[in-house]
């Protein structure tokens, strides 16, 4: 196929035709290249992963119910190495182009099913969300994105990264389309009412000043369209640069449980900044692991209890514009430990989060993201579109 964009993968035209009928009939959708498809390897980003494994043998359910839903699925999706990175640069495959903002980069792990949605060559793409791979891209390129409750999404035939974070995420243009997208893919649930709002200053801190002002002024729009005020989200601890080193010792030490015996069998070769973040995770230790555990015991439990009943938490996707291509890797680390502060608390208490398009700086999307109860994830759908209408029609 013609690929303007670079969202593609370059090794494998795959693509299938949608059921005729359902309730997705005549839409298109991407899925990253992590998404097992009968017949096809499943090449995770890597050219010695691709030559290392087999065809898949059965397409992953997930998939499998968008095509028997109508849904034509028009090919595979550039990810970042093993779905290892947040930024959307593959040394092997290239950046795929962020047409929100060209010169910068799309984000990652999911940057080229990003990209497709953004670049209108979908309509819709399936992602993964372990440490924030569907919302960052989302927040770079000005997308609705969905990482769902852990769990309530199906993994079977889907590359695993750190199960107890992996999840099936996905991206639209549209808050209307994220939900028909969630109708097919989510358990039955309920979208009962919103109850109360709270207000995530630990995130809010962590914005770079570019963006500082233009998120104050749409998270502001947010609390006075659904109506009924904000509160204060108390956290214990309240930074969350106190939350990132539990969720990079958990993340990390279940990716090396994971990868580490085929990453010593094949030796890989990977692009700056993923094989250093692999070393990193064979040396995580089992007493890390251990506090971490606890500290993810209490904080979910906190949490949970705090947005149950119908409760969310607004918060800034991620701390900035999506940054310029071709940074160094000591700017990327910075601005990527910034992020997953922000990204880690869905992450470690397993909740559900939305990004919306709500606001730019500088001509650049940022997201405002609101995190729901578990099992919210309907609630969150359809928040979405109440916001994205009003706030539309403030706009125009």
């Amino acid at each position: 196929m013609s690929d303007s964009l670079g969202a593609f993968c370059p090794d494998t035209d795959c693509r299938l035709e949608g059921a005729a009928d359902g309730p997705l009939r005549g839409v298109t959708f991407a899925a990253k290249d992590i998404f097992d498809i009968e017949g096809h390897v499943t090449g995770c980003g890597n050219p010695d992963w691709l030559a290392t494994h087999a065809p898949a043998s059965a397409t992953a359910p997930v998939v499998q119910r968008l095509v028997d839903a109508g849904a034509d699925m028009v090919g595979k999706t550039i990810t970042d190495e093993l779905a290892f990175s947040l930024n959307g640069e593959n040394a092997h495959y290239g950046t795929p182009l962020n047409s929100a903002a060209p010169d910068r980069i799309p984000g990652g792990s999911s940057c080229g099913s990003a990209s497709a949605v953004a670049g209108l060559a979908a309509d819709f793409a399936l992602g993964s969300d372990t440490g924030g791979s569907v919302r960052a891209p989302a927040s770079y390129c000005g997308l609705f994105g969905l990482r769902p409750t852990h769990g309530a999404v199906s993994l079977e035939g889907v590359m695993p990264l750190a199960p107890s974070f992996d999840t099936v995420g996905w991206f639209a243009r549209s808050a209307e389309l994220l939900a028909r997208v969630g109708d097919c893919l989510l358990p039955p649930g309920s979208d009962d009412g919103l109850t109360k709002v709270y207000r995530l200053d630990a995130a809010f801190d962590l914005l770079l000043p570019v963006a500082q002002d233009t998120v104050a002024r749409a998270a502001d729009r947010v609390i006075n369209t659904l109506g009924m005020g904000s509160n204060p989200l108390p956290l214990d601890p309240p930074g969350l640069a106190e939350w990132l080193p539990h969720f990079q010792a958990l993340q990390w030490w279940e990716i090396w449980q994971t990868h580490g015996a085929w990453i010593e069998a094949v030796n890989p070769t990977f692009g700056p900044g993923i094989g250093e973040r692999f070393t990193l995770a064979s040396q995580v230790t089992d007493d890390r692991v251990a506090a971490a555990n606890r500290f993810r015991d209490r904080v979910t439990a906190d949490l949970t209890a705090m947005l149950d009943g119908g409760a969310v938490a607004l918060l800034p996707t991620v701390p900035s514009i999506a940054p310029l291509k071709g940074l160094g890797q000591e700017e990327l680390v910075a601005f990527r430990n910034r992020a997953l502060s922000q990204l880690c608390v869905s992450g470690l208490t397993r909740l559900p989060q939305i990004t919306l398009p709500l606001a730019a700086a500088e001509g650049c999307p940022v997201g405002i993201s609101l995190i729901g109860p578990r099992g919210g994830d309907r609630m969150l759908l359809t928040l979405a579109q109440r916001l994205s209408a009003a706030l539309s029609n403030q706009e125009s």
